[in-house]
């Protein structure tokens, strides 16, 4: 549950050691639960702009990556061509090698973009550089992205309409509702007629369970994200200003392999949710044996 250590409390803490002032000023400055907009009149928020700039960043990694492409890679090329071939390989293992193909592109856009988002959070500045209102109220000019509801949702949405359209690529309408709805096995007589109302009935649980996913990814992402910088900033204002800097502070090396853990778990469990509905079981089993 902690997002150890956005650097959002690295800025603060030093001006304070130095000056016994904070950066965004005397008060404690808690993260709402809403992302704000940054400019009056305009659509906006802070948390937007964070994922303008992680998409800048992939995109220009992206971009010198495949400037120079030479037959043996080195540099930029190298480790680009490491990381792609690494997320497929692992993706690979799970969905399979046709779904893999197809998919791919979604699942590592996912991951990279959650990794980088996370990391960012790490950049001096974030929290801290903002603007103070009239009445108070301060709002920072970047907000940590997937401590947006509205960012965590849209991937978790987002991926929800695409493995509908991919369960019924892969099966086909009529064995997408087989596989939610038909008997497994084989059954005759009485137990047949049984076992239809019984998996019948599994079935409207399953269709339960599959609208609630978008909805478990969007917050557990969304909690663990928010959570932790309310309470690291907690920790920060629970002690004497000179001191604000040292409580987070064994945290903040934690926070890297944080940030790639949540992008791995929701990369990852957006794969086997899909794999569990394109996989043929038995079906492909006996085909491979004849």
């Amino acid at each position: 549950m902690f997002q150890l250590l956005s650097v959002r409390i690295l800025i603060p803490a030093f001006l304070i050691l130095l000056t016994g002032v904070s950066f965004a000023g005397e008060e404690a400055h808690v993260l709402p639960l809403y992302a704000e907009p940054i400019i009056e009149g305009l659509p906006i928020t802070n948390s937007m702009v964070m994922v303008w700039l992680a998409a800048a960043i992939i995109i220009v990694f992206s971009r010198v990556a495949t400037k120079k492409m030479q037959l043996v890679p080195a540099g930029v090329q190298n480790f680009a061509e490491w990381l792609v071939e690494s997320l497929y390989n692992f993706l690979e293992g799970i969905l399979g090698k046709d779904v893999c193909k197809r998919t791919f592109w979604f699942f590592a856009t996912i991951f990279l973009m959650i990794l980088v988002c996370n990391w960012s959070g790490l950049v001096p500045g974030m929290g801290t550089v903002g603007k103070v209102y009239s009445d108070g109220h301060y709002v920072p000019f970047l907000r940590g992205a997937n401590a947006d509801l509205n960012m965590t949702a849209g991937m978790a949405f987002t991926f929800a309409l695409l493995w509908i359209y991919w369960s019924v690529q892969e099966n086909g309408i009529k064995g997408f509702l087989a596989h939610i709805f038909a008997p497994k096995g084989k059954f005759g007589g009485f137990m047949k007629i049984f076992m239809i109302f019984i998996f019948f009935a599994v079935g409207l649980l399953e269709v339960v369970s599959i609208a609630m996913r978008p909805i478990a990814l969007s917050f557990r992402l969304y909690g663990n994200i928010f959570a932790g910088e309310n309470i690291l900033e907690s920790m920060m204002h629970a002690v004497p200003p000179y001191l604000a800097w040292l409580p987070p502070m064994p945290f903040y090396f934690l926070e890297v392999l944080v940030g790639f853990i949540q992008a791995l778990v929701f990369m990852l469990l957006t794969a086997v949710f899909l794999k569990l509905m394109c996989d043929h079981g038995d079906d492909h089993d006996e085909e491979h044996a004849h």
